[in-house]
């Protein structure tokens, strides 16, 4: 191969030795991109491996080594997220586009549905409101609802409402790492029992606002307290939409085979399926004492108004007879008995003090008055 000239472009021998024996030109690395931050709606979240938190730098990387890898579970906590920070959720735990329609959406019955090997359910929550007294206005319960998503290797949770936090679930469980170690499941078992729990808190408060509204009713002047009654059976009635719909779910989870729960995880939700039924029993006989109270808060109304309606037809009646000899006497007659006597004034109102004096007995001896 002949030199190559001073002047000239440089031969592929020497642009090779230039890259490779007198030293790599490579391409500086990029740098580091930090990991994204959470959004706002993301309460906490966690990648755990045999009951312990691991370290990662963000939700998408413990997504991808728990999905992915198959290795332990990721808890993702999320409060009232935007419809964007839900439609983020597939891109990273590859779940059912009809679930997450349905967590967009909202619900207000509780409900338990399978897309795949995912699970999507909805757990009603309910809170009971302080309150002085009982008026036509005043609210007992506040409800909401908290949607998770249950695989076997994560679990989302989407709260919406102030009530029912599940701050607490997460620190007792992480500081149980062997209860933990046992799956996604027990994050479900843990919410949906304290969930019961606050369904039982609140029927002990409503059981104390029906025996006040029970003895109001039954009063003296009880009669006027079917606004009360009314309001607490509407109340009731929000809160019967959020207990009642929940034992179908909880009885599917403690008879049927799902292959995020394990065989030997139904007794526990055949327990929580007794204590819901406690609570929804409860709840179906307060809405029947209610239903009585009402029925006889109206018929005491109604007894009311007759009673009403006698004692004005008796002072009409002792009204209309010195009326009827009043219009007598006051006709322009020439002879009317007594009409020269100096007595006559003093007689005839004697006449009517006696008519209505004994109109006035007769209808109290009837209990007209």
């Amino acid at each position: 191969m002949s030199p190559r000239r001073p002047d000239g472009p440089p031969s592929r021998r020497e642009r090779y030795l230039s890259l490779n024996v007198l030293g790599s030109r490579r391409r500086p690395p990029a740098p580091a991109t930090a990991p994204e931050p959470p959004p706002n709606s993301v309460i906490d979240w966690g990648w755990y491996v045999g009951g312990v938190r691991q370290s990662a730098p963000d939700v998408a990387t413990a997504a991808r080594r728990a999905v992915a890898d198959k290795h332990g579970f990721v808890w993702l906590g999320l409060k009232d997220p935007t419809d964007a920070d839900l439609h983020a959720l597939p891109q990273q735990f590859d779940l059912h586009p009809l679930a997450i329609e349905d967590a967009v959406e909202g619900h207000t019955r509780s409900k338990m549905e399978m897309f795949g090997d995912d699970m999507f359910m909805v757990i009603s929550t309910v809170a009971y409101v302080e309150h002085q007294h009982l008026s036509e206005a005043a609210e007992v319960v506040s409800t909401g609802q908290v949607m998770i998503f249950l695989n076997e290797h994560f679990v989302i949770t989407v709260r919406r409402g102030e009530h029912a936090p599940l701050g607490n679930i997460r620190k007792t469980l992480e500081q149980d790492p062997e209860r933990l170690a046992e799956g996604p499941w027990t994050v479900l078992y843990s919410i949906a029992d304290m969930i019961i729990d606050d369904y039982q808190d609140v029927v002990g408060e409503f059981e104390t606002d029906v025996d006040e509204v029970e003895a109001a009713v039954f009063a003296e002047d009880g009669e006027r307290k079917v606004a009360s009654v009314y309001q607490l059976k509407r109340e009731l009635i929000e809160f019967k939409r959020s207990v009642v719909p929940l034992g179908q779910p909880l009885q599917r989870l403690s008879t049927r085979g799902y292959p995020m729960i394990p065989s030997d995880a139904q007794a526990y939700f055949r327990e929580l399926h007794d204590h819901h039924i406690a609570a929804a029993e409860a709840v179906s006989s307060f809405d029947e004492v209610l239903t009585s109270i009402m029925q006889a808060a109206l018929a005491r109304l109604s007894v009311s108004d007759n009673q009403d309606m006698r004692k004005l037809a008796a002072y009409a009646a002792m009204i209309a007879a010195p009326t009827a000899l009043a219009g007598i006497y006051g006709m322009n007659f020439s002879w009317i008995p007594g009409a020269d006597s100096h007595w006559g004034f003093v007689i005839f109102c004697a006449i009517i003090a006696a008519m209505v004096l004994a109109i006035w007995i007769g209808f109290k001896r009837n209990k007209w008055l």
